[in-house]
């Protein structure tokens, strides 16, 4: 009688004897039949094998002088003590058929250490025939093991603690990463000579280092890698900046990708000049954007020297809001560029003014720059001074 597979736990291994000729079937009859509501519905035999706690009956038999001898297996998923239930539930089977039969539990073997037994005899093997073919030398591979661990230590450097490599002192150039998983990763790649930052403020180790030797400032590749350069570049020498690729940490890169970035460092002057670049670039960006905000709208917008907006407010308000102003920077508006405008634009230090027309003016002040746009916010510089 079968049923689901089983992921066998134990299995019961029971002798029988019956008075007389006796095949499988009917050994298996009399177990299911003289079992059957013994003990409950829970534990029935053939309701265990439907639903997979049980597993085929197996019966090995043979037949020696008009009697039928032989070895019942029980293979079973179920717990120790509904083990022992159904074991003990073949012992008071006394007939198969019409003969009287005898039936002892021998043994319960636990099918999982059987398993075991085999996995560390097999284990055993697998590992004499890799010793024996890769000629493992076990105190190398120790050595080994001790001389790759000193090479990749991690040292405390400096006042502060500083995570660092081993090389920091002998080292003519230096590494400078952000963190301590920066160091460990550098190290696992052979680069000695790093060190890490170990926070947003500057050591002071890190100044006094880059007094005396070349660094490289290498950043991950996002914004806060960014705002560490400004930090580090305001308070300490650096000779280099190298930055992991977009979106990545320099913890995480692998040993192309670290080498790639440090064979891409650039000199601290060119990158001075990008960023500054960089910035005028946003700069106008920004301007324009703000310009084709105020299209149409008769507004007019002020902004500090960050470029950052102070107010926003319709252009009939214009002469008032600017007089509470304290200092500003830049100023928008779609509509005329007065006199009057440019006077106060003067008191509060604003050196731009981006309107879209200039109405009858007497001066412009040498301080201030005037530009023009039009309705598609085209910009152009207002040179014509009176």
């Amino acid at each position: 009688m079968g049923g689901p597979p089983v992921n066998v736990k134990y299995i019961i291994i029971a002798r029988f004897e019956v008075d007389g000729i006796a095949e499988k079937s009917d050994i298996i009859g009399a177990i299911f039949g003289q079992t059957e509501g013994l003990l409950g519905d829970e534990l029935d035999l053939r309701e265990l094998q439907k639903v997979g706690k049980l597993g085929r009956i197996d019966v090995d038999y043979d037949v020696k002088g008009g009697k039928t001898y032989g070895t019942i297996v029980v293979p079973t998923n179920l717990d120790k003590p509904e083990v022992a239930l159904i074991a003990a539930s073949l012992e008071i089977i006394d007939k198969v058929g019409p003969n009287s039969a005898k039936i002892e539990v021998k043994e319960i073997k636990d099918a999982r250490e059987e398993k075991r037994k085999k996995i560390l005899e097999r284990a055993k093997e697998i590992l004499i025939k890799w010793k024996e073919s890769r000629n493992i030398d076990s105190e190398q591979l120790v050595q080994e093991l001790i001389e790759s661990y000193k090479s990749a230590q991690v040292v405390k450097y400096g006042p502060e603690q500083l995570d660092a490599g081993p090389d920091i002192d002998s080292s003519n150039e230096i590494i400078v990463v952000e963190g301590r998983a920066d160091v460990v990763n550098m190290l696992k790649h052979g680069y000695r000579n790093v060190i890490a930052l170990n926070g947003s403020k500057v050591p002071q180790t890190i100044v006094n280092l880059s007094k005396n030797k070349k660094v490289t400032l290498f950043v991950d590749g996002d914004r806060a890698g960014d705002l560490i350069i400004k930090e580090v570049i305001n308070v300490a020498k650096v000779d280099y900046i190298a930055r992991a690729p977009f979106g990545k940490e320099v913890e995480e890169l692998s040993g192309k990708e670290i080498a790639n970035a440090l064979a891409d460092k650039i000199p601290i002057n060119d990158y001075l000049q990008k960023v500054k670049v960089e910035k005028k670039i946003e700069k106008a960006q920004l301007i324009n954007d703000l310009v084709r905000s105020v299209i149409g709208t008769m507004e007019a917008i002020i902004l500090d020297d960050n470029y950052n907006i102070i107010d926003r407010f319709p252009l009939k308000d214009i002469i008032e809001r600017l007089t509470k102003i304290e200092k500003a920077s830049t100023l928008i508006l779609d509509g005329i560029i007065t006199q009057r405008v440019l006077d106060i634009s003067t008191e509060k230090g604003i050196n731009n003014i981006y309107g879209y027309k200039i109405g009858n003016i007497t001066s412009i002040p040498p301080s201030i720059n005037v530009y023009l746009f039009d309705e598609q916010g085209m910009i152009t510089k207002y040179e014509v001074r009176t």
